[in-house]
C-alpha cells in the first residue's frame, strides 16, 4: 500500500515544555536518524509530542464542521455536500486514508524502539502514542469502516502491505486495547503543568474511549453488519462481531463518563452573566482577553477536555475559518426549528412560540443557543429586525451563523483578521461527556431518573436557558427522553467534529434524514410573502414549497430538494481511494462504489 511508506520521524517536532516551544517546529541535524534517534527518554517526548501535529486542522473544517448536513443551509458543490447527496464517487487518493496511515507508521516506530528501551522513564510518552494511534485508527474505522490493521513498523517485503482489510470490530478492539493502556499511564488534568495544557490526560483518554465504545454499541444495534460487505467480494466483512458486546460497551461508557464527571474536574464554561446569554458563541471564539466583551481568555476554560492548541503568536489557524463558517454552515429550517421554547417546549406546543409573521418572531423565548449561534456576527446576540434579513437570492436563505467565528469579524472593530483566529480546536468537552452519559444509560435501560437527568442533560440545558426534563414533565407533555437526548447533541455540538453525520449513521437514521428536503425562511404568512423589496423569488431555482413548521404547514424556501438528494445505506462508508485498491487486489472495495 503506497500510503504505509517510509517519513522521517524527525521531519518537524513539536514540544510541549513551555509557553514558546509548544508551537516551535524542531529541525534535529542531519546525522540522526530513526534508527538511532530513540536512546533517551527525551526522544520519546519529543517523538509523542510531535503526534499532535496529525489531529484534524482547521484546514479540515468542511469535514470538522459537517458541510453538507440536513442542519445546513448552504449546498453548493464540494466534498461533504456532495457526500450528504449520496454522489460521492471513489477517488484515485483521499488524504484522509493515507495521512493517518503516515502518522500512524511513526506511531509504530516509537512503540517498536519503546519495547527496547531499557529505562522506566518514558510511560507516559508510550501512553500519548498509544492514545494517538487510536484515534487514527478511529477516524478510519468511522470514515471508512474496517481496514487494514498495522501495529509495528513495515518492511518493503511485509505481508501487512497486501493483506486484506480487517473488519471494524477487530480494528476497534485494538483501540480500545490501546486506550486501555493510554488511560493506565496518562497523568490526570490536576497533574498537567498549566505550559503543558492541551497533552492529553487520563481522564481524555477515557473521554475518548467512552466515545468510541458508545459509536459502536449504537452502530452494533442500529446499523448491525449491514454496511460489512462480505468481505470476499466487497467490504472488510464481520469478523468478530458480536452483539453480544452492545450492553457491556454502553455499562462501561456510563461508568467512564461518571468517572470523568465526578474526578475530571471539568466545568461548563457559563459566564452568561457577562456576556448576555451567548456563552455558547464566546466558547468557540476565546484566545486572550480581548476575544470577548468579558474581557475571559482561555484560560477560564476548563470545559475542553481534548483539543488541537492554537496560539496568536506561534500557531494560528492559517486558513479561512470565520469566513468559511460564515457562509457554510449557516442553518436550515430543520435546525432553527430543533430550538426548544423557554419554557422546554417544542414549539409546535409551546404557547411562547411567536411563530414567523416578522422576521424577529421565532427568536423571542428561545433556547439561548438560537441566538448565540445565528444571530449575525457583526452585531452578536441582536435579533434581526424587519428588513435585516433580505432574501436576495442563492446562498442566502434567511439565516445567519456566527458560532466559531472571531468577533465582530469583518468590520472595523474586528478581533482578528481572516486566517489569523487563534482559538483552540475542540473534539471532545465535558458537555458531550455529559450527554454521552444520559445517552448510554438510555440505550441501557429505556430511560433515566431524575437524578440521572439532572447531573447531566439537565446541567447543558440550564446554561441554554433551559429548564430542568424530568419524567413527569416529559409525560406531561407527551415528550420522550429519547428525541431530547438526540435533540440536545444535535443542538450543542452544531458544527463540531463531523458529530451529525456520525449520529446520524450510527443511529440507522442517515439515509431518512439526509434524503428529505432542505428548506430555508418560511414564506408564506410572513412579511416577505409578495414583497419583492424583501424577497427575490427569481433568485431562488428551487422555488417553495409547503412544509410542516412550527406553526403547521407552511411554504418555504427550498434549499435543496429531496429528488436530488440519494443518500442511501451504501453512503455510510466512504469509499478507499482506487490506487490503494489498486495496488493490493485483497484490499476490496466498500459495498456499493
Amino acid at each position: 500500500m503506497k500510503n504505509i511508506k517510509y517519513i522521517p520521524l524527525l521531519v518537524a517536532m513539536v514540544f510541549f515544555t513551555g509557553c514558546e516551544d509548544e508551537f516551535i517546529d524542531l529541525t534535529p541535524p542531519a546525522s540522526i536518524t530513526d534508527g538511532v534517534y530513540y536512546t533517551e527518554a527525551e526522544h520519546f517526548l519529543t517523538g509523542s509530542n510531535r503526534f499532535y501535529t496529525n489531529l484534524i486542522r482547521w484546514q479540515d473544517q468542511g469535514i470538522y464542521a459537517d458541510h453538507g448536513s440536513d442542519l445546513v443551509g448552504y449546498t453548493e458543490d464540494g466534498g461533504m455536500q456532495e457526500y450528504s447527496r449520496g454522489d460521492t464517487q471513489a477517488p484515485e487518493a483521499d488524504d484522509y486514508y493515507s495521512n493517518a496511515y503516515t502518522a500512524i507508521r511513526d506511531m509504530n516506530l516509537l512503540l517498536e524502539r519503546a519495547e527496547s528501551y531499557e529505562g522506566d522513564d518514558i510511560g507516559e510518552y508510550v501512553a500519548v502514542t498509544k492514545f494517538h494511534r487510536a484515534w487514527q485508527y478511529f477516524f478510519l474505522v468511522q470514515r471508512f469502516g474496517g481496514v487494514t490493521l498495522v501495529t509495528r513498523p513495515l518492511d518493503v517485503d511485509s505481508e501487512e502491505l497486501n493483506a486484506p482489510r480487517n473488519s471494524r470490530y477487530e480494528v476497534v478492539a485494538q483501540i480500545i486495547a490501546d486506550l486501555d493502556d493510554a488511560i493506565a499511564g496518562l497523568p490526570t488534568e490536576q497533574n498537567i503543568s498549566s505550559a503543558d495544557k492541551g497533552k492529553i490526560s487520563k481522564w481524555a483518554a477515557m473521554a475518548f474511549k467512552a466515545e468510541v465504545l458508545l459509536h459502536e454499541a449504537t452502530w452494533m444495534k442500529y446499523v448491525n453488519t449491514t454496511t460489512d460487505g462480505d468481505g470476499t467480494s466487497s467490504g472488510a466483512g464481520s469478523a468478530g462481531f458480536d452483539a453480544g458486546n452492545i450492553n457491556p460497551y454502553l455499562q462501561e461508557v456510563v461508568t467512564l463518563t461518571k468517572t470523568v464527571m465526578d474526578q475530571g474536574g471539568y466545568e461548563l464554561w457559563n459566564y452568561n452573566d457577562v456576556l448576555d446569554n451567548l456563552s455558547s458563541n464566546f466558547l468557540f471564539n476565546l484566545e486572550d482577553g480581548g476575544s470577548n466583551p468579558g474581557g475571559l481568555d482561555k484560560a477560564t476554560n476548563k470545559e475542553f477536555i481534548f483539543y488541537n492548541k492554537y496560539d496568536f503568536t506561534f500557531r494560528q489557524a492559517g486558513t479561512l475559518v470565520s469566513h468559511v463558517f460564515e457562509g457554510r454552515v449557516k442553518p436550515s429550517r430543520k435546525m432553527m426549528d430543533m430550538f426548544l421554547s423557554a419554557d422546554g417546549l417544542p414549539i409546535d406546543q409551546s404557547p411562547l412560540f411567536q411563530g414567523y409573521a416578522n422576521t424577529p418572531d421565532e427568536f423571542q423565548d428561545r433556547d439561548y443557543r438560537m441566538r448565540a449561534y445565528f444571530t449575525y456576527h457583526k452585531n452578536l446576540g441582536e435579533i434581526p429586525e424587519n428588513g435585516d434579513v433580505l432574501l436576495s437570492g442563492t446562498n442566502n436563505f434567511g439565516y445567519f451563523n456566527s458560532k466559531f467565528m472571531s468577533w465582530k469579524w469583518g468590520t472595523d472593530e474586528a478581533y482578528r483578521a481572516t486566517t489569523t483566529e487563534a482559538y483552540d480546536m475542540p473534539f471532545l468537552r465535558l458537555a458531550e461527556v455529559y450527554l454521552m452519559y444520559a445517552e448510554a444509560l438510555y440505550e441501557l435501560n429505556g430511560s433515566l431518573t431524575d437524578a440521572e437527568m439532572n447531573e447531566s442533560i439537565n446541567l447543558v440545558k440550564s446554561r441554554a436557558g433551559l429548564p430542568p426534563l424530568s419524567n413527569a414533565f416529559l409525560a406531561a407533555n407527551n415528550m420522550d427522553i429519547e428525541t431530547e437526548i438526540r435533540r440536545e447533541r444535535t443542538i450543542e455540538l452544531y458544527a463540531e467534529s463531523a458529530t451529525r453525520f456520525n449520529d446520524l449513521k450510527r443511529w440507522g437514521i442517515a439515509e431518512e434524514e439526509l434524503g428529505q428536503t432542505i428548506y430555508g425562511a418560511v414564506i408564506e404568512g410572513t412579511i416577505y410573502e409578495g414583497n419583492a423589496d424583501l424577497y427575490d423569488s427569481a433568485g431562488y431555482g428551487f422555488g417553495e414549497e409547503t412544509t410542516t413548521t412550527g406553526v403547521g404547514p407552511r411554504r418555504c424556501l427550498i434549499v435543496q430538494p429531496s429528488s436530488i438528494r440519494n443518500f442511501s445505506r451504501d453512503d455510510y462508508l466512504f469509499p478507499l481511494p482506487t490506487s490503494q485498491t489498486g495496488l493490493n487486489e485483497n484490499l476490496l472495495q466498500n459495498p456499493g462504489y
